[in-house]
């Protein structure tokens, strides 16, 4: 077979700027992700208790005997915790490979290897998690408010509760860069990601069972800060301005959960290298 020399030809495609390179990284794996059947059935599913408010609001303004179904503030906090069964599965199935099937590719050799920075690189991949997890937490919370508005034909109930929009914000992003940011540090310590997941789950498990036997223990919910979703739960409340379930105070969730999202950034800064090093 004869071998053509080909010589040196200049690169025809287009170049990304620097520092928007991670962009590239999102969109892949997004249309990756999107492409799954599964996780769009998962999805849609993650949207039914949307429909089902939906089905309140409406049944509010139209049906005069619906009226104890009227929605408050406390409603939308309802919605986002109802919502987190669903952010926990979405979690473990898009998450826990991120990284981990790089790994196991060892792809991060070629990743790392182009005009690519290691925060370009992490935060591509966080990015393709946070974008799932706020679709069924804060889009649909957000769109909650907007069809009452609709429905009712009046801004009245938004104008009553204007700190709703940055309380659901605040909280679905909270949530959300905590779960992503301890979902990739835990993906980058393996190259399995079903490894990854149980691992994932039974951290998450076993913080709520230890929070309830020390409550038992106890007799009270002053230990609730060793729940990881105990620490979401109460800054929750604080931040919709609803009295906190827990006898721990709110500012020991929260540096908790500040504390967790800077350890799996080091964890990220320690294991996500173009070649392992071993010390």
């Amino acid at each position: 077979m004869p071998i053509h020399d080909q010589g040196y030809r200049r690169y025809g495609g287009s170049r990304v700027p620097h520092g928007q390179t991670w962009m590239v990284i999102a969109a892949a794996g997004l249309r990756a992700f999107f492409a799954r059947r599964a996780l769009l059935g998962l999805l849609l599913l993650a949207w039914l208790p949307f429909f089902g408010r939906a089905l309140q609001i409406y049944a509010v303004a139209n049906l005069p005997q619906a009226a104890f179904l009227a929605l408050t503030p406390e409603t939308f906090r309802q919605f986002l915790q109802q919502q987190q069964i669903f952010a926990f599965f979405i979690t473990v199935y898009v998450g826990s490979g991120l990284i981990a099937n790089d790994r196991r590719a060892n792809a991060l050799q070629i990743y790392l290897s182009k005009p690519l920075s290691r925060a370009e690189y992490v935060l591509g991949k966080l990015a393709i998690l946070m974008v799932f997890l706020l679709l069924v937490t804060w889009v649909p919370a957000i769109l909650l408010l907007i069809v009452q508005a609709l429905v009712a034909g009046s801004f009245a109930f938004a104008r009553d509760n204007l700190y709703l929009f940055p309380a659901i914000t605040l909280v679905s992003f909270i949530q959300v860069m905590t779960v992503a940011v301890s979902m990739l540090a835990l993906s980058s310590l393996s190259n399995s990601s079903r490894y990854v997941g149980m691992l994932y789950a039974g951290l998450i498990f076993f913080s709520q069972a230890l929070f309830g036997v020390l409550r038992f223990a106890t007799g009270g919910s002053m230990v609730a800060w060793v729940s990881f979703e105990a620490n979401l739960e109460q800054l929750a409340n604080v931040i919709f301005r609803l009295p906190p379930p827990y006898e721990t105070p709110w500012p020991v969730s929260l540096v908790l959960i500040a504390g967790l999202i800077v350890a799996g950034g080091l964890v990220l800064e320690r294991h996500v290298r173009g070649v392992e090093v071993v010390r």
